[in-house]
């Protein structure tokens, strides 16, 4: 072991992990490996290893006899996880490691690794609830622009001016909106794998805010139905301005679309502790972040109080109004790349309130 911590226990592992000597016998069984097995530990040491994991492929063929680890080519190093069957047909994830103590010499150790498949279900049910929903939001668009531009190509002359525009107006908006949902996957794949890409840059919060309500104003929504509140002085904000404008973006149509009355948006400067992303939580404690805030709120229904927990997960929706559900997993993910945090609750008002933190500062190459 490298440092002067304390040995670590095979116990505290979270997989499995099951030893055999050069003679195949267990030498080696911690806690996560009897809880996949069901096997107790001091039932299977100094038992053979094909006696104690009794494995068996998706074909019903004996894993130790057909990989034969103690036989076979001196090469091999290892064996690459895969799905294998339990006795009883339980499914588990299998990898193993040959030790030898000199290249191409007899195997001395052999080294398992037991995962359940709950986490890898979890996520391809994901994955497939993913695919079902860009499948359906694109069913709708695409069935659109191929109806007009068939009927356009068929009929031309039969059409006036207006009705061509109109109609090549509703495919251009439909192509927007594909186009869109093509963005939100590649947002969703970076961001599930830690690496949204981000072009900084010196952006003023203030002027993005109220760019984003003179846009939203222009179309249709009444101005008086928008109370921008900017306190100052603001902090220097070195962010993604795009990013930034996909924040605000969502969070605005949401309180327009999904609340009531006026939204406010309120834009000041702000310190408070901030949670590690998740995927670097793993013993990361909690930082102070001293930037800028901007709290969205409207005078709607609100949030339910157990559905808060949910809000920023993929395919949560407040309300059957459309949409895919992963607007606000993406604007989360943005503000945590930033190194900044996001929060809902509810509003004076009693509608929602969402708020987000981005970090002050620029880089010191501009001081």
């Amino acid at each position: 072991m490298v440092g002067s911590g304390p040995e670590l226990d095979p116990d505290d592992l979270p997989d499995g992990l099951v030893v055999a000597d050069a003679l195949g016998r267990v030498v080696g069984f911690n806690r996560a490996a009897a809880r996949l097995t069901g096997v107790r530990p001091a039932a299977a040491l100094g038992q053979l290893l094909e006696d104690v994991l009794p494995l068996e492929d998706l074909d019903g063929h004996r894993w130790w006899q057909l990989t034969d680890p103690y036989g076979g080519l001196a090469i091999r190093t290892g064996q690459p996880e895969r799905n294998l069957l339990l006795p009883g047909g339980r499914e588990v994830l299998v990898s193993a490691r040959y030790v030898r103590a000199v290249p191409r010499g007899p195997l001395e150790r052999l080294v398992i690794a037991l995962r359940g498949t709950e986490a890898r279900r979890r996520t391809e049910r994901s994955h497939a609830e993913l695919i079902a929903t860009v499948a359906h939001e694109l069913r709708s668009p695409l069935t659109s622009v191929k109806g007009f531009t068939k009927t356009l190509l068929a009929k031309w002359e039969r059409f006036t001016d207006g009705q061509k525009r109109l109609m090549l107006e509703t495919v251009d908006a439909d192509a927007d909106r594909v186009t869109r949902l093509i963005a939100e996957l590649l947002d969703i794949s970076r961001i599930d794998a830690g690496r949204l890409e981000l072009r900084k840059q010196v952006v003023d919060p203030a002027a993005a805010v109220r760019r984003h309500v003179e846009r939203t104003v222009a179309t249709g929504i009444p101005e008086e139905r928008f109370d921008v509140r900017i306190t100052e002085p603001l902090t220097v904000l070195w962010a993604d301005p795009d990013k930034l404008d996909q924040v605000l973006a969502n969070l605005l149509e949401n309180a327009v679309r999904h609340g009531e009355g006026t939204v406010t948006i309120e834009v000041a400067p702000a310190k408070e502790v901030v949670e590690a992303p998740v995927w670097e939580r793993s013993g990361t404690p909690p930082r102070i972040v001293e930037g800028t805030a901007v709290t969205v709120s409207d005078e709607g229904s609100g949030i339910p109080e157990d559905s808060m927990p949910r809000v920023f997960t993929r395919f949560w929706r407040g309300s059957k109004r459309g949409g895919t559900g992963l607007g606000l997993y993406i604007v989360k993910g943005i503000v945590e790349a930033h190194g900044g945090s996001i929060r809902v609750d509810r509003a004076p008002g009693g509608g929602a309130r969402f708020r987000f933190i981005l970090p002050a500062g620029v880089p010191d190459f501009m001081l």
